[in-house]
């Protein structure tokens, strides 16, 4: 029989708080218990698509209350507005634009139990229920509700694959759990499910479904606290398929004698391999009951990621809305690998991972931006696992990934951005993986014939009338082929190097001087007829989630190459400046998802997050900090709706992490963060190499928002950005600040 190496939890020592809870305005200074500054409610309303509930950094497992959906800003489960719980989700995403997860949904019920999901007209005759946010609690780790309908108390904490349950009963009632694994469930359709009791504490089941990961296949192992009274299948079906049958379980039934001390604990584990797999993930992480402890290990772990920036300002909300945003960096890419070293395969087999831990939920299109240049500060320790990740995958299903989720490519949005994650940790001295490999990877997808590459590596550019985004995907491709001749470069293969250089400035074929505007063109040649640069639509147009004057900027790469296009600096000033005085209105049925809008000016939705950073590049720094406090302050706050648009799995709150400090990766390849304007007083950042580099912004204030003077260890310093490199050396940048611009 093969030996299982079991990996235990290493004892975890809880960080101790040096002071109290500061005031909410004046000197805010942090204490070792960072999860204080932390509100998860942060972006679960408006347009956020956060998740709400307990987890670890970069977990499996998301547990967490799931609401009764209303559409699309319900695609994580939960949106603040609402009131009614259906259950309680081992997983969820967090801040996507799509919906999946939420599988195996659990309901604790007292009294008389109910199998039927029913809805808000027949609530006494279903298992949902109302709850309130005054009986509500949430911090990093830990989640807490009161279902107002049975009167049980949901307590929730994880370990990285283990989600622990405990519910609270009321006296002398009857205490029941609802397993659903289908109809409590809106963004996929089961497939196959299965559910099992293996003892009197024990069971499993397992849930296939299509969704936006076509082929999702996920399984958990349960362990109560208390003997089962009673295990009952409610709703089993034989599913007729073409080639087999397939057995479909809606539900299950636990019920209990008298809850011991009111309560019921239940340890779940997860696995994307086999119920099995959960087994051994849950006896290797959880293998005792003591829930305080759980939290105390899940909080522990929320603080040193926490703890990786110390951030100090003057306004205490400023500091919410900062660790919060540090929060929401580390819910994904998430943890797609069992204790044994076993994961399921982007090919459907099971593969054992060497040497790396297997990650999912990689939101490329997104978070290359700004996201994974923050990583190479903050997750030096990860880098590895996520492009290790990416190296896997192309070798289990042919290519990188796009949008990757619980081992399926959804092939979601444009670019193959896996490529400028590799290369911007590669240039920042991440080379912990088969290089010659990945650059094969990349290289490949380059020139591959699917996404209308077909044409832009026979004629030079995608034709509008041939393929739908065309001038999206070209302008993404462009800056992946960048990324690509940068790491030719580096290694020395100069024809690679021309070549992809070359490619990447095939932007140029979609710049029409006569309107200054990237445009699509046709199979012939010409420009699409009826050009509108505020238009925009979801589906066949030439831009994805926004329209002309948002794309038209998208050149990080060769800004330079940009201004040319408009004949001279001035023109690309002024063209650039009108971006935020045009009007904000948009056609019927432009997408949902171009939202915090200044004049045309697109900050909900990430082709825009490098626009105001332009300016720098051209010697007018001081508007980029004109436009960079404006959107701090407007589009981003300590509320719930203080994400202006989808969160994308923690590029909006990198984008806020890195501009609140006062720089940003224009180009994510080029080890370049460029300097905007510092919300915070201060903020060490705790680097991967053990040292501390150190932004202090002297004299700033609400007024006083542009840079007057920098200094780099007490010397002036006259760049207008820092590098990756001199970051890594420690030691202070310091920002001197004042009311009028230094032009």
């Amino acid at each position: 029989m093969r030996q299982i190496k079991i990996i235990t939890l290493t004892a975890l020592v809880l960080l101790c708080s040096c002071s109290k809870s500061d005031k909410s305005r004046g000197n805010s200074k942090t204490t070792g218990d960072y999860t204080q500054f932390v509100d998860p409610y942060i972006g679960s309303d408006y347009h956020g698509h956060v998740f709400v509930g307990a987890n670890v950094p970069f977990g499996m497992v998301q547990v967490g209350p799931t609401n009764l959906s209303k559409g699309w800003d319900w695609v994580s489960g939960y949106h603040y507005s609402d009131s009614i719980i259906i259950g309680f989700a081992m997983n969820h995403l967090s801040g996507t634009g799509i919906g999946d997860l939420g599988d195996f949904l659990f309901m604790p019920q007292s009294g008389a139990a109910h199998t039927n999901k029913g809805g808000l007209e027949n609530l006494e005759d279903s298992y949902i229920s109302k709850f309130s946010h005054a009986n509500e609690q949430v911090r990093p780790g830990y989640y807490k509700v009161l279902l107002d309908k049975s009167k049980v108390e949901v307590e929730l904490t994880a370990t990285a694959r283990v989600g622990l349950h405990r519910y609270h009963y009321p006296d002398n009632a009857a205490a029941s759990i609802l397993l659903d694994l289908g109809e409590g469930i809106d963004w996929d359709a089961p497939t196959q499910t299965g559910v099992e009791q293996i003892d009197d504490t024990t069971f499993q089941a397992y849930r296939y479904s299509k969704g936006w990961a076509k082929d999702q296949r996920v399984y958990m192992t349960a362990r109560l606290s208390q003997p089962i009274e009673n295990f009952s299948i409610i709703d089993a079906y034989v599913q007729r398929g073409r080639s087999k049958d397939s057995i479909l379980v809606k539900k299950a039934l636990i019920s209990f004698a008298a809850p011991i001390e009111g309560k019921i604990d239940m340890k779940v584990g997860l696995s994307y391999v086999s119920s099995a797999n959960a087994l051994l993930n849950m006896e290797a992480e959880l293998p005792g009951w003591n829930f305080e402890a759980v939290r105390s290990q899940a909080t522990a772990l929320w603080n040193e990621q926490l703890a990786k920036i110390d951030y100090q300002t003057a306004i205490a909300e400023d500091k919410t809305t900062f660790y919060t945003a540090l929060f929401h960096t580390c819910i994904s890419p998430s943890l797609f690998v069992d204790v044994n070293g076993e994961y399921r395969g982007a090919d459907g087999k099971t593969h054992t991972a060497q040497g790396f831990e297997p990650h999912t939920t990689f939101s490329l299109w997104d978070t290359y931006r700004a996201l994974h240049p923050l990583y190479t500060l903050t997750q030096g320790e990860k880098i590895k696992d996520f492009i290790n990740s990416f190296l896997a995958i192309y070798e289990q299903q042919g290519k990188l990934p796009v949008w990757h989720l619980v081992g399926n490519e959804t092939d979601c949005m444009v670019g193959y951005h896996a490529v400028p994650v590799i290369v911007d940790a590669y240039m920042k001295g991440y080379r912990d993986f088969d290089v010659a490999l990945a650059f094969e990877a990349m290289k490949s997808f380059s020139m591959s014939q699917e996404r209308g590459l077909s044409f832009v590596n026979t004629i030079g550019y995608i034709p509008a009338d041939k393929e739908e985004w065309s001038v999206a995907k070209a302008l993404e491709y462009a800056i992946d082929d960048y990324a690509i001749a940068v790491m030719a470069k580096e290694l020395g293969k100069e024809e690679d190097y021309k070549f992809f250089l070359n490619k990447s400035k095939n932007y140029r074929h979609y710049f029409d001087p006569a309107v200054g505007f990237m445009r699509g063109k046709l199979a012939d040649g010409s420009w699409r007829a009826n050009f509108d640069p505020s238009h925009s639509l979801h589906r066949e147009d030439d831009f994805v989630e926004g329209n002309a004057w948002q794309y038209t900027w998208l050149v990080p790469h060769d800004v330079d190459g940009l201004i040319d296009l408009f004949g001279s600096k001035d023109a690309f000033i002024n063209k650039l400046d009108s971006l935020f005085l045009v009007s904000s209105e948009l056609n019927e049925g432009a997408s949902m998802d171009i939202t915090g809008l200044i004049g045309q000016y697109a900050h909900g939705n990430e082709p825009s997050h490098s626009t105001l950073y332009l300016y720098a590049s051209v010697g007018q720094q001081w508007k980029t900090a004109e436009k960079v406090r404006q959107v701090l302050r407007e589009f981003y706050s300590h509320k719930p709706d203080g994400i202006i648009g989808n969160e994308d799995c923690g590029q909006m709150s990198a984008w806020y992490i890195f501009s609140s400090m006062g720089l940003y990766p224009l180009n994510p390849v080029d080890t370049r963060y460029v300097f905007g304007s510092p919300l915070a007083s201060s903020a060490k950042i705790r680097l991967p190499n053990g040292k501390i580099f150190s932004i202090l912004a002297t004299n700033n204030s609400e007024s006083n928002i542009y840079i007057q003077e920098v200094k780099r260890d007490g010397k002036p310093y006259t760049l207008s950005y820092i590098t990756h490199q001199d970051m890594m050396k420690g030691g202070e940048l310091e920002f001197i600040m004042g009311s009028s611009p230094v032009k």
